[in-house]
């Protein structure tokens, strides 16, 4: 098969250099788009590069090694079983979840149900209409959640866009009930500060509590005032979740002033986002841990008590990492990866000017017992195939590939495609299988490729922001014991324990 991690053996070579310091820097410090509402808030610093690796890209620019507008490229141990456009839902596709054999795919315009029993052929089994970014979504039981991160004028699925300057403005959590795929009931909303631009599920016997990652608070916005240093809880009752309801609002980066203690940002720490409350979190429900990706801040924290959790740990990196994203264990929960949305979602920076440190994933390992554990820095991991400067490219939406004694996970990086990737051991990532389409065009910078990727019952399943939906099969005697493993349901911010 094809070795990846040596750059002279991957199939496809190093892509365009950026062309314009100065035009990128715009790209990363300008305003989000309606579908990118993950900003880094400064511009990015250009990192020295080996000559080696200049000459390289050198080549590759004059021998026009860049595939072809939406021409697939993969590495041998991966096959492109289907893909399923976007159909009655036109908006841009976000993170998926797991149940059974039904795959739940967010979309900015609502969520689409798929009957996956046939990887090779899915079928859509509903499309539900329900306007809100992001959508992103979750199933407990016989329940579905979804996220709204845009101000709307009320909680329905026939609202319409209006300003968080006004106080009867809507943001935060749906819920569903989908007992009958065919036909998803809609049974509650909880307003949320903020909003919701992200949600993860801490499941229960006989509730389900919901932690909501939302930032950016404003003076000027009433339902979204500073500091917004913690999240909301949310506990949904599964035998009556009309009466779902915020229980409390933790807070995560004590401290004095109109900010809260989180990072600070620029100009202290220029090209880092100021934390104001958390963009993603994971738990970890069999080791009672969760580790959330906070903007300028990586925590990692109990969940004993899910009504109240409690910091542990908490880490910085003011050099290469400009937004916590998102974040995912290894199944001994003794690591941790961190992605870096560099740009926001908006910028192209898998290239060799922004270099492999940033835009990346940071590996940190856990250290010490109990309440003394600590977050350890590693090594950053990121694509060794470097994009198109028209290609929007950043670490995403990830989980792990069951294989015992490995830490193995597959990752989204938009443009970048998918990546399989080895870190066994923390200090020498190396991807291992990859699979992605050339540029969406080739005269503007363009936000589309994977949003999440996630592994499930023996596939790959990614949701293409653009493209729609694809599944992937991987065959490598590394990752083949996975296809043993199976779970009745699977919402990647919640890891399972794969080998209870």
């Amino acid at each position: 098969m094809t070795l990846l991690n040596d750059s002279r053996t991957r199939h496809r070579r190093l892509g365009v250099v950026a062309a314009a310091t100065g035009l990128l820097a715009a790209l990363l410090t300008a305003g989000p788009a309606a579908a990118t509402p993950d900003p880094g808030d400064g511009p990015t610093v250009s990192e020295k590069i080996s000559k080696s690796v200049q000459t390289q890209v050198k080549k590759a620019l004059a021998e026009g090694e860049i595939p072809g507008v939406d021409e697939i490229v993969h590495s041998d141990n991966i096959t492109h079983l289907t893909n399923i456009p976007k159909d009655a839902l036109p908006g841009t596709n976000s993170d998926l979840a797991f149940q059974g054999k039904y795959a739940f795919s967010g979309n900015y315009d609502g969520f689409r149900v798929f009957d996956i029993s046939n990887p090779k052929a899915p079928k859509t089994v509903s499309q539900v209409l329900c306007p809100g970014s992001q959508n992103d979504i979750s199933v407990s039981g016989n329940l579905l959640f979804l996220s709204t991160d845009s101000s709307r004028n009320d909680s329905s699925c026939n609202s319409t866009s209006q300003p968080a300057t006004e106080k009867s403005s809507w943001e935060g959590m749906k819920v569903f009930d989908i007992t009958d795929k065919a036909n998803p009931k809609y049974v509650a909303a909880v307003e949320t500060a903020c909003g919701s631009h992200t949600h993860t599920l801490v499941p229960e016997r006989k509730n389900v509590y919901i932690y909501v990652s939302s930032y950016s608070p404003s003076a000027t916005f009433p339902d979204c005032q500073p500091p917004h240093d913690g999240i909301s809880v949310i506990k949904v009752p599964r035998k009556a979740p009309e009466k779902a309801a915020v229980v409390g609002f933790p807070v995560l980066f004590p401290g004095e002033g109109p900010d809260g203690g989180g990072n600070p940002g620029s100009p202290t720490n220029p090209g880092v986002s100021k934390t104001t409350g958390c963009h993603d979190i994971t738990v970890l429900p069999s080791k009672d841990l969760a580790a959330g990706a906070c903007m300028g801040d990586g925590i990692l924290f109990s969940i004993k008590d899910p009504e109240h959790p409690k910091v542990i740990d908490r880490v910085q990196d003011n050099v290469n990492f400009a937004f916590w994203h998102s974040a995912t264990f290894n199944q001994k929960a003794n690591k941790v990866v961190f992605t870096d949305e560099l740009g926001g979602g908006g910028a192209a920076t898998c290239n060799a000017q922004i270099g492999p440190n940033r835009g990346a994933d940071g590996i940190y390992d856990i250290v010490g017992k109990g309440d003394k554990r600590k977050l350890v820095f590693k090594s950053y991991f990121k694509i060794p195939r470097y994009q198109a400067d028209t290609e929007v490219c950043v670490a995403h939406n990830g989980s792990l590939i069951p294989v015992k004694g490995k830490d193995i996970m597959v990752q989204a990086w938009y443009q970048g495609g998918v990546s399989v990737w080895d870190f066994t051991n923390s200090s020498k990532p190396k991807e291992i299988a990859y699979f992605e389409r050339g540029p969406v065009t080739t005269d503007r910078v363009t936000t589309a490729g994977p949003w999440s990727a996630y592994y499930y019952n023996g596939y790959i399943y990614s949701n293409d922001i653009a493209k729609g939906f694809d599944v992937l099969k991987l065959d490598d005697r590394r990752t083949n014991p996975a296809k043993k493993v199976r779970v009745p349901e699977l919402n990647v911010q919640t890891q399972p324990d794969y080998f209870d």
